[in-house]
Order: C-alpha cells, then sequence, then structure tokens
C-alpha cells in the first residue's frame, strides 16, 4: 500500500469517527489539543500524521490507535526515542481491544506520550534492558522479565537510560463504537 493511500484511509478513519460522535472538526481539534486546519488537512489525506497526533486523536474519540491505524500485523510507528511495531489486536466479546505492540525504546531521552483515554491500560514486559515507564510522576522501573503495568488517561513516559530496550507493550482500551473501515478508492496513476 502506498504511503498517500495509507494516509487516505487514515484520514478517513478519523473523519468517520468523529462523524460518529456527532462531532464538529472544531471540537475534536479542541479535544485534541491539535490545529482546526491540521486535522483537516489530516482527514482530507493531505497531512501525514504524526504517533503523538494519532494518540491525541484517538484518546478523546475512545478508541485504539489500531482504529486510526489499521490492524495490519507489522504496521510500524515512530516518534521521539520510541519505535512501535503492531503484533496483534484482539476485540473481545466485551466490546474492548488489546493491542499487542514490539517496543524499541532509544536511549538518549524520554519519550512522553499523550493521554489515551479513560479506563485505557497499558501493561509492559521488558525483554532487554532496562525501562522506566507509567503515568508522568509515578514511573516505575523494569529489568528483563519484569513487567509495568498502569493507566494511561494522563501523559505517560518511556526511558530506556543510556541503552535501547526491547519491550512487549500491551494496550487495552475499553469497548468502541469504531466499526467498519471506510472505502478509499485505488489509485491507478500518480497524483
Amino acid at each position: 500500500m502506498t504511503i498517500d493511500r495509507r494516509r487516505r484511509i487514515v484520514g478517513a478513519r478519523i473523519g468517520r469517527i468523529r462523524a460518529e460522535r456527532g462531532w464538529s472538526l472544531s471540537e475534536l481539534a479542541r479535544q485534541a489539543g491539535i490545529g482546526k486546519g491540521s486535522l483537516s488537512e489530516i482527514e482530507a489525506g493531505q497531512r501525514n500524521p504524526t504517533l503523538d497526533t494519532l494518540y491525541a486523536v484517538a484518546g478523546p474519540l475512545g478508541v485504539p490507535l489500531t482504529a486510526l491505524l489499521g490492524e495490519e500485523s507489522g504496521l510500524e510507528g515512530s516518534g521521539d526515542h520510541l519505535r512501535a511495531h503492531l503484533l496483534h489486536v484482539e476485540h473481545h466479546t466485551d466490546g474492548s481491544t488489546t493491542e499487542v505492540f514490539w517496543l524499541i525504546v532509544l536511549p538518549g531521552g524520554i519519550r512522553t506520550s499523550p493521554a489515551h483515554g479513560q479506563d485505557v491500560i497499558e501493561h509492559i514486559l521488558v525483554v532487554d534492558g532496562e525501562l522506566t515507564a507509567g503515568r508522568v510522576g509515578e514511573e516505575q522501573h523494569a529489568g528483563p522479565g519484569e513487567s509495568i503495568r498502569w493507566e494511561s488517561d494522563v501523559s505517560h513516559t518511556y526511558d530506556s537510560g543510556s541503552a535501547p530496550a526491547s519491550a512487549v507493550l500491551t494496550i487495552r482500551t475499553p469497548g468502541t463504537s469504531a466499526a467498519s473501515e471506510p472505502t478509499v478508492p485505488e489509485r491507478t496513476s500518480p497524483p
């Protein structure tokens, strides 16, 4: 899938879920803390959103990140000091969703992630290296084989110190109403 097509699909998903909620573009932009013009460009598929922007939008909409990106294993996202690879998405009978990611947390800084929404739970199992993570001001430290769990309804951080760390991250989001994907026509020639 081309980058342009993926960008249009993500934008269409955001617009569809926003419309399902009955929200205006201005309302979602305000709640996500991003500019209305930026959100409009993202929804129109004219702008490539960052991982932080997608999380900022997913939180107020009450959907997991994969409701915006898609559920294709191997999808990658990155931000400052962090790379995430989607391994699996599981939809539960109670309407909740669990996303499983392989994380690489890079040294040289602290990765701050925006709030993901009420009752969203993150659980991280450190595989290699050491990691300090959790809600801002409540971070915990873990080494290989150890785990950390927190509710990610506020900003939270990941810090591997002076060496990279790898981990498995699960994010459990309560029931959502994000259902079917929008249809985006396939382009047969470059724009």
